[in-house]
């Protein structure tokens, strides 16, 4: 498991991509060290057969570095790295044959595609979007915020979030020149609701279903996908938040279980994991708990390849917390104690 941590001030003071084994019996973390020094990984994706990992890194002219895992050790050994064609890049994702590294930059409110060659190394953008436009809130909508950006599961659109414009963008790739489509025929804007937020999104296993997360208003939003077009038709939008809570607080990070029947995201404020129950004939969620991540501020949080095992990144009390997950309920009990890392903001599993 490698968890991707802030290393700058006043994000944070750690060293950049460290190394943990982790027990997939037990749920037990043992940290090996640190495995890259890399300034702000602020988010972490695998080349399709594992053997490369890509980091966006969160700086002023942002990066993306293209780094080669060694199975034996974990140790991580930079291949190259390219300008991101923005600030702060805060989310990296994959095409499904490995030929493009997609990325999403905060600041800028820029998109681009970089090619990766057969070594794993990164070329030079193939294309950039720079997005447009703004929402009600105006200290967090002045102007576009993109925040994720990921492919389809059927591959036919990639999806981008932005928080800024409350819109999620769906384009089509060019995988010939590696360009994303910009006319009416190959993008299809889904207004989210003003004000919301959206910042990430999770599909449902059989790729029908789309769960977006908004960050400003603590909601979820319950989508079909409409896979000719990218588009999304709304069937529900869900609180994130306990009834009655009135303090202040973020989403961030949402996943689903394996089997398609539970939905999770975090709460930054309310410091918790919500749950939420699909209903297996409506598709629409109803909140079945909240669980404390017994920290502060978790940003991002992952479910090991065998869903048994849920790990949150407490960014702002510099700890891991290992959660048992129960398939048949989908409750959470926290195993162990917390392992310190300083401000964890990505983890993945190898």
């Amino acid at each position: 498991m490698y968890v991707g941590t802030y290393t700058a001030a006043p994000l944070g003071g750690g060293e950049g991509i460290y190394a943990f084994d982790f027990d997939p019996e037990t749920g037990a973390v043992k940290e090996r060290g640190v495995a890259a020094a890399v300034a702000n990984p602020a988010w972490l994706a695998l080349n399709p057969d594992k053997s490369v990992m890509y980091a966006g890194l969160e700086v002023g002219e942002g990066e993306v570095a293209g780094l080669r895992i060694d199975a034996g050790s974990g140790e991580l050994s930079e291949i190259n790295r390219v300008s991101s064609e923005g600030a702060s890049p805060c989310y990296v994702s994959l095409t499904a044959d490995g030929h493009y590294v997609l990325v999403a930059n905060y600041t800028s409110g820029t998109v681009a595609v970089l090619p990766v060659e057969a070594d794993g190394r990164l070329g030079a953008a193939s294309d950039t979007v720079r997005h447009e436009g703004s929402s009600v809130n105006p200290d967090r909508q002045g102007e576009p915020h993109t925040h994720m950006i990921s492919p389809s599961p059927d591959g036919g659109h990639v999806l981008v979030t932005d928080l800024g414009t409350d819109e999620v963008i769906a384009y089509l790739l060019d995988e010939e020149r590696g360009i994303l489509g910009r006319s009416d025929e190959t993008r299809t804007v889904n207004a989210a609701t003003a004000g919301s937020g959206p910042r990430h999104f999770a599909f449902s296993p059989d790729g029908g279903t789309v769960y977006v997360i908004n960050e400003l208003d603590s909601t979820l939003a319950v989508s079909t996908y409409v896979p000719e077009t990218g588009g999304l038709r709304q069937l529900q939008t869900v609180s994130a938040l306990p009834e009655g809570y009135e303090g202040v607080s973020y989403c961030a990070q949402v996943l689903v279980s394996p089997d398609g029947r539970f939905v999770y995201g975090s709460n930054r404020g309310h410091d918790s994991i919500v749950i939420w129950q699909v209903d297996e004939e409506s598709g629409t969620l109803s909140a079945i708990d909240h669980v404390s991540t017994q920290g502060k501020f978790p940003r991002n949080f992952n479910l090991d390849p065998s869903g048994r095992w849920l790990v949150v990144g407490n960014q702002n009390s510099d700890s891991l917390v290992v959660f048992a997950r129960d398939g048949q309920t989908g409750g959470l009990t926290q195993v162990g104690e917390p392992v310190a890392v300083p401000a964890p903001v990505a983890i993945v599993f190898v």
